[in-house]
């Protein structure tokens, strides 16, 4: 392949790759988000302690967390297609892509929120604050280094998983290099496409971590 055939190819795989990395972590973090506060909040050691809302809610996430993200993407075929309309391309692949992140982040949420100081929950309870307000203004806020280095995580775990949904019909970046460099061995294009999946992970990594440094008052 060609110099000028390789770079229009390229820059589609980067989009696509962008488009599925961005939009799936995106409504991911809708859901994981509320998952990740109910979690925290209906703990033992919450400001609203429920335990059964805690345990069958916890329950739903490590069995969501606990499925290979291939077969998910599988067994999700008949919602992708209801959801849609069809089961191939990029846009196919955000449905298996959310269900897979949303459990994972609501445990990176549970995790950064329970980082925050005890002493600063009970003094916002000593104010009289509700448990919403709590979360609003004390857990959300305090965490936000930590939420971030975990965005951090999450998208770059997306990605990876952009690059195997290529496998199956999914575009990006990961589809080139299957269909390119190991169907029709051709290893350059193999290579530049396995480059740019690189070089996108350690901007996304450095964007996200400059962010957390940015804001953690610890290092002020």
């Amino acid at each position: 392949m060609s110099f000028s055939q390789m770079v229009p190819l390229m820059w589609k795989g980067i989009l696509e790759t962008l488009y599925m990395t961005v939009v799936s972590t995106g409504l991911a973090y809708v859901l994981g988000i509320p998952l990740g506060v109910i979690l925290i909040v209906t703990d033992a050691d919450g400001v609203n302690p429920i335990k059964p809302v805690h345990d069958v809610l916890g329950v739903i996430i490590n069995v969501f967390r606990s499925v290979p993200f291939i077969i998910l993407l599988f067994l999700m075929l008949p919602v992708t297609k209801a959801l849609v309309g069809t089961q191939i391309g990029s846009i196919a692949i955000i449905p298996p892509l959310t269900a897979s992140a949303a459990p994972y982040i609501a445990r990176m949420v549970e995790s950064s929120l329970k980082e925050v100081d005890r002493g600063v929950i009970e003094a916002a309870k000593s104010m009289g604050a509700s448990p919403w307000q709590i979360v609003y203004k004390v857990l959300l806020p305090e965490a936000k280094p930590s939420l971030l280095i975990g965005a951090a995580i999450v998208m770059t775990t997306v990605l990876g998983y952009t690059a195997m949904a290529g496998m199956t019909g999914g575009g990006g970046l990961g589809a080139i290099a299957a269909n390119y460099g190991y169907y029709r061995w051709q290893m350059g294009v193999m290579l530049v496409a396995t480059f740019l999946l690189i070089l996108i992970t350690q901007i996304i990594q450095e964007v996200w971590m400059r962010s957390a440094n940015a804001i953690d008052k610890r290092r002020k």
